[in-house]
């Protein structure tokens, strides 16, 4: 294939290029969507090659097509196809079911994203984004200090220190006070139970390195640095926006030593607390202040790394901070094995007892995040009400940029609460099942702290609202559904009626548009678990007992509601972690199980690391130069016509390749896209990015763009632009199913398709034919010795515009 695109371009080996003749040549080039799906089947030809790219993303070709610019003659009238498979990004090998770790982190990462647009509030802007970030640090420190819990709580301190507790578990002998061991003492415990979570940010570090090597550092194509100011226009078409490797690389070096400074209080906290007492050694009570407040210093400093400094997007920043990325670590790593040798130094007299201060701890991370969320929501309430400065009628009446922006511009914040959620149903129900595993009785231990037991607690309250509001939901999907059934029959005129056909087209119909609820569910999960968590946060704090003894000496309603919450939160919560388990273990071993699990990658991750380094990596960073560089390196090849054919998923990643392209470039790509989310979630949950400022900009770029969607999809829709531009973008919605009943065309009762097999239906062959007559093949420019290289971008280097005819 590449050696036919040089023949092309240079007409041989040996001497000046002659001018090429205008070929007609035509290129679709598929881009599936979520799921993934082989390129057997988006060629529907058993025989395909791979032209270009690796085993973890490549473009395919049918066999019989991989040298057909070669033999234009062979495919007048019909457009080469192409399928870009991308699946294996999120979806290839058994080291993908460790991302479910990383699950809050990813969550936190989409809050990051989900911002209302913003003219000429760049402060403003740049304050959400920072509060984002430290939303994100604070679920790192929550992971590394509920394995804290776990391995230096109820492992080292409370089951190792009790006689009953080691006696169950063996492999604790070395530790037991009761043995008498050199590593009994209650310091050196802690110190080798400190292995554990830092084995975790280790482990967390690799994972994020490994990631960036391979996603951060795919280069996208080299273009003019642009200026940093919100133009009104997506920043998804910036030279920078896909390359974030420097501040993935700062915020990897802030969290691995956030996590590493997590670790050493933990260690030296209870060492230090010990030396104070009255008559305690002098020396050991000043070094304990100097190392703690060496542990506050760090901490300082990684605040200071992840405020300091956001995205670039305006350039390709190629910069890296070596010597802070290396030494920042290094130095949390130094004072961690301090305070393992400071804990591990003798000390006659020190038992464990009780818990290590881990409610302190919590209480203090659920504090900061529930502030963080309120004042996200505060700054995210202020970017949505921005006004379009050019619009003055729009001034006057107050109305916000986004209208249909999810939440009224809340959706940031309202993800960002369910983040954090995540990260404490996580971190409580790993410590829950640990100290029901160490101590089955309840007996002998004092287990985990009382606000993990609160927050599990709140889980059956939740459910119980979230229940409610399902109700609510069905109840209105069943009456839509039987007002559709009127709208049903019209669509098929001049057969004969089915009742029970008619019913299930309605059905489908009715269900589809629950997508269109998404915001009001999460907002209300959100505020819900805001309100349970303050009052978990206080409930444990003020009265430091569990809810069951709390409730002790007050009604006996309340003493049952108190008992069955925390005996069903305790139940849900280990039912999760063991889900959580499964789903790991089965996505390591089984590649269909990898496959589904990898749907949510492919939703989560399309967007750039920008608030938490450890989230799963971006796909979109490998998969749009990789479709950026395949369309200009062909459209300069051959000066044909080329349609960008997206679906689903697809159809984002086809949108914000067409972005990258430059003007002279875009002007030759039609965009094609069907049972796309480009409106109807990306549209309302990223508003800033692909708001309806954003997609008319992409309408007005590229040269021809049309959307094709059912009714019955849950996920595509319309692109909704406004004024004359939603005709030229939007067909109306295809029928579905096909055929009502049996007809001659379709003996055989047709299927409901909803979201899949858009390419079956006619109207896509007619829309894609209609785009290519559109587009007008352009000669490249022929290249002579001594001509000017050619530039990544299509572009002839030290000039720009269209190559001449």
């Amino acid at each position: 294939m590449e050696r036919a695109q040089q023949r092309a371009a240079r007409g041989g080996a040996d001497g000046p290029a002659p001018r090429p003749e205008p070929t007609g040549a035509a290129l679709e080039l598929l881009v599936h969507g979520v799921g993934g799906t082989t390129p057997e089947k988006m060629l529907d030809d058993p025989r395909t090659v791979r032209i270009t790219g690796d085993d973890t993303a490549a473009v395919f070709r049918r066999a019989d097509d991989v040298d057909a610019e070669a033999r234009p003659e062979e495919h007048r009238g019909r457009p080469v196809p192409e399928a870009y498979v991308w699946c294996n990004l999120t979806s290839g090998n058994g080291t993908r079911a460790l991302w479910l770790l990383l699950l809050p982190f990813m969550v936190v990462n989409l809050a990051h994203w989900m911002r209302p647009t913003a003219r000429g509030r760049t402060r403003t802007v740049r304050l959400y984004g920072l509060l984002v970030r430290l939303a994100g640090l604070t679920l790192t420190v929550l992971l590394v200090a509920a394995a804290c819990e776990v391995a230096l709580d109820l492992v080292a301190w409370q089951c190792a220190g009790t006689r009953a507790c080691a006696a169950r578990h063996s492999w604790l002998g070395f530790l037991s006070p009761a043995g008498g061991g050199w590593w009994s003492a209650p310091g050196r415990r802690l110190a080798v139970a400190a292995l554990v979570p830092t084995a975790l940010t280790g482990l967390l570090w690799y994972l994020s390195h490994r990631t960036w090597s391979a996603y951060e550092s795919q280069q996208p194509m080299s273009r003019t640095p642009e200026p940093e100011e919100e133009t009104g226009r997506t920043s998804l078409g910036r030279s920078g926006f896909w390359y974030g490797r420097r501040l993935v690389a700062r915020l990897r070096a802030a969290h691995t030593a956030a996590g590493l400074l997590t670790v050493a209080a933990a260690v030296a906290a209870p060492t230090a607390h010990f030396d104070r007492r009255r008559g305690g050694p002098a020396a050991l009570g000043t070094l304990g202040w100097l190392l703690q407040a060496a542990l506050v210093a760090g901490a300082v400093v990684v605040v200071w790394v992840v405020c300091r400094r956001g995205r670039s997007e305006h350039r390709l920043d190629q910069q890296l901070d070596r010597h802070l990325v290396r030494r920042l670590p290094l130095g949390a790593l130094l004072l961690l094995l301090l305070a393992a040798l400071y804990a591990g130094w003798s000390r006659p007299g020190w038992h464990a007892a009780g818990r290590l201060p881990g409610d302190a701890t919590f209480g203090g991370i659920a504090l900061v995040q529930g502030l963080l969320v309120i004042a996200l929501g505060v700054a995210a309430h202020a970017l949505h009400r921005t006004l379009p400065r050019a619009l003055d009628s729009a001034r006057a009446e107050g109305t916000p940029i986004d209208p249909r922006a999810a939440l009224r511009g809340l959706g940031g914040p309202a993800v960002a609460m369910l983040a954090c959620a995540l990260g404490g149903v996580m971190s409580g129900g790993v410590s829950q099942r640990v100290a029901d595993w160490l101590d089955g009785t309840g007996t002998s231990i004092a287990g985990p702290p009382v606000l993990l037991t609160w927050q599990a607690s709140a889980i059956p309250p939740l459910l119980v609202v979230l229940l409610v509001l399902c109700g609510r939901l069905a109840g209105r999907t069943w009456r839509l559904a039987r007002a559709e059934r009127a709208a049903v029959e019209p669509d098929y005129p001049g057969e004969p009626t089915d009742p029970e056909r008619t019913r299930r087209i309605a059905r489908t119909r009715a269900m589809a548009t629950l997508t269109d609820d998404g915001p009001l569910v999460v907002g209300v999960t959100s505020a819900a678990t805001l309100l349970l968590g303050a009052a978990a946060l206080v409930g444990a704090l003020g009265s430091a007992k569990t809810p069951v003894r709390a409730a002790e000496g007050t009604y006996p309603v309340v003493q049952g509601a108190a008992e069955t919450a925390q005996a069903l939160g305790s139940w849900l919560t280990g039912l999760g972690f063991l889900l959580f388990v499964t789903w790991g273990r089965r996505a390591y071993k089984d590649a269909s199980a990898r496959r589904t699990i990898g749907i949510l990658w492919d939703v989560g991750t399309f967007w750039p690391r920008a608030a938490h380094p450890f989230a799963p990596p971006c796909y979109a960073e490998r998969a749009v130069p990789d479709l950026t560089w395949r369309m200009a390196t062909w459209t300069r090849a051959t000066g044909g016509r080329l349609v960008l054919s997206g679906h689903s998923q697809g159809s984002v990643l086809a949108a914000a390749a067409a972005w990258q392209l430059t003007p002279s470039v875009r002007k030759r790509v039609a965009l094609l896209t069907y049972g796309s989310p480009l409106e109807r979630l990306y549209g309302r949950w990223f508003p800033a990015h692909f708001g309806p400022a954003a997609l008319g900009a992409l309408h007005h770029d590229v040269d021809c763009w049309r959307n094709l969607y059912r009714l019955t999809d849950p996920i595509g829709g319309p692109v909704r632009l406004p004024g004359d531009c939603g005709p030229e973008v939007d067909r109306a919605p295809l029928k579905d199913p096909p055929a009502y009943g049996r007809t001659a065309r379709h003996p055989l009762p047709a299927p409901i398709l909803g979201h899949s097999d858009y390419q079956a239906d006619p109207a896509f062959a007619e829309e894609r034919q209609r785009l290519l007559s559109r587009l007008r093949p352009e000669v490249p420019t022929p290249r002579h010795r001594g001509a000017p290289p050619m530039g990544p971008d299509g572009e002839p280097q030290g000039s720009s515009g269209r190559s001449s005819a």
